[in-house]
């Protein structure tokens, strides 16, 4: 919901019948990465006071390479802390990016979240280095304290089969779903490949007591709202 502001999104959510929420933060975004520490408080005020909306993760929508990143991350952190949200998720590098030089990445901006009580995600993308569970197994072995943010459209779309995740369930700190197909990155509910029911399984397999978060973007001819409430029940049915 670009056009409106944090407290308008919290009142869709409440109107939707959504319990929690996932705060966003990015360039396309009622929080704005430079303007953290200025809407601090009028943000932590809303989060406080919201009764029927509990925010439960921040995803730092932010380029590794942007100027600024730490400091702006580290308000993220104190933000969270403030608001009472455990996790942060972030993008991980490119490819291309050396390996030694992301897990570095990943150890400071781990550190810095543990310095405010907080633990950070780090996503499941196509196209960075954590696009194969092998390689986020990897990091998350070496980061120590490092976590997942489970994205599994990106194990799904544009490849020939989708790739098992089962691998990596026990780092998971966070998910955000919405449906797939391999040519869709963003089908509608009910249309795609996305497997909520044996996702729900195997988070349960593994002892995952964080949140089901629904991330969907903005898209023409479809009708946003009616999409969150299907998938809202969709998934409710499952728990």
């Amino acid at each position: 919901m670009p056009d409106e502001t944090l407290s308008e999104i919290f009142e869709r959510f409440i109107d939707m019948e959504y319990s929690h929420i996932e705060l966003v933060i990015g360039a396309g975004s009622a929080i704005q990465p430079d303007k953290i520490a200025a809407q601090h408080d009028s943000i932590v005020y809303l989060c406080r006071t919201s009764r029927q909306v509990t925010p439960v993760a921040i995803y730092f929508d932010l380029e590794p390479e942007t100027s600024g990143f730490i400091e702006m991350f580290t308000d993220a952190c104190k933000l969270a802390k403030a608001c009472k949200i455990v996790v942060v998720s972030v993008r991980a590098s490119v490819h291309g990016t050396p390996f030694n030089e992301e897990i570095d990445r990943l150890r400071e901006l781990t550190q810095i979240a543990l310095f405010y009580g907080v633990v950070v995600g780090v996503v499941t993308e196509a196209g960075r280095l954590t696009d194969t569970p092998e390689t986020v197994g990897s990091i998350c072995k070496t980061v120590k304290g490092l976590g997942v943010t489970l994205d599994p459209s990106h194990y799904i779309y544009n490849l020939p089969k989708p790739k098992d995740f089962e691998t990596i369930l026990p780092y998971v700190l966070h998910v955000r779903l919405r449906d797939t197909t391999e040519k869709q990155f963003q089908a509608k509910v009910g249309q795609g490949d996305v497997e909520f029911g044996r996702i729900v399984i195997q988070l349960n397999k593994a002892d995952y007591r964080g949140a089901l978060c629904v991330a969907l973007e903005p898209a023409v001819s479809v009708d946003t709202l009616a999409e969150l409430r299907k998938i809202r029940l969709l998934l409710e049915s499952l728990l």
